[in-house]
């Protein structure tokens, strides 16, 4: 077998090309044609001859079939980029007012590497290989889109792993392999809640039912689910993002509209938080003389990480880059990963790939300065490829 870490170091230069083509023309939500052609086109040169484009709209599958018997590994990376406009100074910066903003670039890129490895390793690959390359996990549901194309079946996948780059969990440096046993990130749902009450004149307040003073009252009361209705030991966040309404300082709107999002690690919290927000939005509502239509969106699950393939991929990784390079990640986050939906169809698990620069130069997910260090994209390809190799 190909000693995998020389040849994924080897790559590093075609991983990052790779990288910059999709950083420089980023796509959102399914609509992600240009990527699709591009994974075709980089997948058929490497001699993938079972792929599938379209799935989930423009994801794509393909096949690595190896010459021993064993089970079926999805991989997955996303592809998507987030409506942000550009601020990185790069010569490969995109101009068309969205970004690669999150990592994608960098995912989509890694998994081509894991493909050239395993391609080129054919003889020594156990069972197969399913690469899943996924639009829409900016909140556009790329991951159930695609398995309801089937993409988990056919043949049908056994376990799961995929990978997130950047800087999301503090403790760890850059080109380190960060692991969690169980629970890694949060559900993450959505609210929109509409006030309407009865407008009128500012000067005769008395006179109308006001939803602003309802939509406000709401905002504080929604902060007691968690801090008083909530476990202190069940995490949990609410948060309401915007507020909308009004259209003059002397008028009195007849509606005011709030909305947010809703994390949650336990399937028990999760629905006591929907539950009582829709309780608590309604009765201040009523309380005030007027009414709330709440509309509530369950999004991703949470994602739990298998502990018997997660201490799998802890020593594929150690055997990549060294014990003293891979680390447990000290706590969940309450961001939110589509990666959950394949984790609830069969068992898997989502590491952490670090790419910061240090020295202050560092911007968080979904700023427009946003940037990776890429002269560690090969640990990403090197970790899922050895993985691949010795899982079984």
């Amino acid at each position: 077998m190909t000693n995998i870490k020389a040849r994924a170091q080897d790559l590093n230069g075609q991983i990052v090309e790779w990288r910059r083509y999709f950083h420089q023309n980023p796509e959102i939500g399914l609509d992600t044609p240009l990527a699709e052609a591009y994974i075709v086109d980089q997948l058929q040169e490497m001699g993938v001859e079972e792929i599938r484009k379209g799935v989930g709209k423009h994801g794509v599958s393909a096949i690595i079939r190896g010459d021993r018997p064993g089970k079926v590994l999805g991989i997955r990376a996303d592809i998507d980029a987030l409506p942000i406009g550009e601020n990185t100074g790069l010569p490969f910066a995109a101009t068309n007012s969205r970004m690669h903003a999150c990592g994608h670039d960098a995912h989509g890129a890694m998994l081509l590497g894991t493909a050239k490895i395993l391609t080129e390793n054919r003889k020594d690959l156990p069972g197969a290989v399913k690469l899943i390359f996924q639009p829409g996990e900016e909140n556009a549901g790329g991951a159930e889109a695609m398995i309801r194309d089937g993409v988990m079946d056919d043949p049908a996948v056994d376990a799961i792993i995929g990978l997130h780059t950047g800087n999301l969990w503090k403790g760890l440096s850059s080109g380190m392999v960060g692991y969690r046993y169980g629970f890694l990130m949060a559900a993450a749902d959505w609210f929109t809640v509409t006030f309407e009450g009865k407008g009128g004149h500012g000067a005769t307040p008395h006179l109308t039912a006001d939803p602003i003073a309802m939509a406000c009252q709401a905002y504080s009361a929604i902060q007691t689910i968690v801090s008083r209705e909530t476990s202190p030991l069940a995490s949990a966040v609410i948060t309401v993002a915007t507020i909308n309404g009004g259209t003059a300082a002397n008028i009195i709107d007849s509606s005011c509209t709030i909305s947010g999002t809703i994390r949650s690690l336990d399937p028990e919290t999760r629905a006591m938080l929907s539950e009582r927000l829709k309780t608590v939005c309604e009765g201040i509502a009523q309380s005030m003389r007027g009414r709330a239509e709440v509309n509530l969106t369950l999004g991703t699950p949470p994602l739990i990480n298998d502990r018997e393939i997660t201490d799998k991929l802890r020593k594929a990784a150690i055997e990549i880059i060294g014990e003293g390079s891979v680390a447990e990640v000290p706590e969940p986050t309450m961001g939110g990963e589509d990666m959950a939906c394949f984790l609830e169809n069969v068992p898997g698990s989502f590491f952490f790939l670090p790419s910061m620069f240090g020295e202050g130069k560092d911007y968080p997910h979904h700023h427009p300065k946003f940037d990776l260090d890429e002269s560690v994209f090969w640990i990403g390809s090197a970790v899922m490829a050895q993985f691949a190799m010795t899982w079984q």
